[in-house]
């Protein structure tokens, strides 16, 4: 696909004007964040649910709404029981905030102590800066953020519900109308990119959930089996931040080593905390993301990263989960454009290959199986 033909404008005319336009989209973001976080879920919500809105409406031969409908009520369900679940671990962990203050009381007095002999800092002037950092809010200004919280959170997910039923009892049309925006020499380009955005939906971030809720379990099993509280929220926490690139598990093992330093006086489940979770991050990095998530569009750690931080920093935490899905379309778009091919050869990494030892393993059952092969062959006569 080709854009029309460049103008003579010079470089720096060109640039500031992309640079202009990036700035407005910014802040369109930034204003209206409620808007396009509910779309862009819609839209994501819609892309998972298809497969199941086409087997209800065309294996069990229910009316087209009738099967949006049953789509977007099982989707609801499984989102209702995930907050649930994560909502009655985090309603633990946050019970016991003031245990967890107590004990950070306990260490920051050994620190202090220490600090004391080795910079000659007095005791008053730090349990000053403690005292300055523990003052928080009160209890019924916690109670009004958190009813705030909940409010946008329904809020969120009733708009979510009605744009993914529309979106996709519409689908038929926003199809038409896409073709119909583009010049007919360019359809089969258009057909390309909604089919493979389709698909890098569908089986990407469907792989990444598998492989998320894997890390989770393992992660909750290994903090259960070394005695650490609130085992189950630290591991799946952990998971989540996964899946953000080499920063997302450092982040989950000092988070987790800062929370078990607080219920724990044992140094020694630190140490094991990190060895089990580097483990799993090795098994993780090295055999479950080729073989579930695999290299759908190969997006190098740099743009993953960036990505991450701009759109937390524009919408907040729906921006870390929504850019891993809006680079891999955006990549798909830029490889098909032919003006935008450069940005996509960007956002790429043609080095980014399975583990080394999976590709090992994989080379060793490969002979495994023609050995075998050779071995049932009659000998020849």
């Amino acid at each position: 696909m080709q854009l029309k033909e460049k103008n003579n404008l010079p470089f720096y005319q060109q640039f500031t004007i992309k640079l202009i336009m990036i700035s407005l989209l910014a802040v369109m973001l930034i204003y209206g964040k409620t808007f396009f976080v509910t779309l862009a879920f819609a839209i994501l919500l819609s892309i998972l649910l298809l497969p199941l809105t086409n087997f209800l409406d065309k294996k069990c031969r229910l009316p087209m709404s009738v099967a949006n409908f049953l789509s977007i009520i099982i989707a609801l369900s499984i989102i209702g029981f995930l907050i649930w679940f994560l909502s009655h671990e985090i309603a633990r962990f946050l019970n016991d905030i003031p245990s967890i203050r107590k004990h950070l009381s306990d260490h920051y007095d050994t620190v202090k102590s220490w600090i004391e002999n080795r910079f000659n800092i007095s005791k008053k002037q730090q349990t000053t800066m403690l005292e300055d950092a523990a003052s928080g809010t009160s209890g019924t200004e916690m109670l009004g953020q958190s009813v705030l919280t909940i409010t946008q959170v329904i809020f969120y997910i009733i708009l979510i519900a009605i744009y993914s039923f529309l979106i996709l009892h519409y689908r038929h049309m926003i199809k038409r109308f896409l073709f119909a925006v583009f010049k007919e020499e360019f359809k089969n380009d258009v057909i390309e990119v909604l089919e493979q955005s389709k698909v890098i939906v569908q089986k990407y971030m469907t792989g990444l959930v598998i492989e998320m809720a894997i890390v989770a379990a393992a992660n909750s099993i290994a903090l259960i089996a070394i005695g650490v509280k609130y085992a189950i929220f630290l591991g799946i926490f952990s998971a989540i931040l996964n899946i953000i690139p080499y920063v997302g598990i450092l982040t989950g093992i000092l988070f987790t080593c800062l929370v078990t330093l607080t219920t724990s006086t044992n140094l020694s489940d630190i140490v094991w905390i990190i060895i089990s979770f580097e483990i799993i991050h090795f098994i993780d990095s090295n055999f479950l993301m080729p073989v579930i998530v695999g290299s759908k569009v190969k997006i190098n750690a740099l743009v993953t990263i960036i990505g991450v931080v701009i759109g937390g920093t524009l919408i907040g935490l729906p921006g870390i989960f929504l850019a891993l899905p809006t680079i891999a379309i955006l990549k798909i778009i830029f490889d098909r454009i032919e003006d935008l091919k450069p940005w996509g050869m960007l956002m790429g990494d043609d080095a980014q290959e399975p583990g080394r030892l999976y590709k090992k393993y994989k080379r060793r059952l490969q002979k495994k199986k023609e050995k075998k092969l050779l071995e049932s062959l009659p000998p020849d006569t």
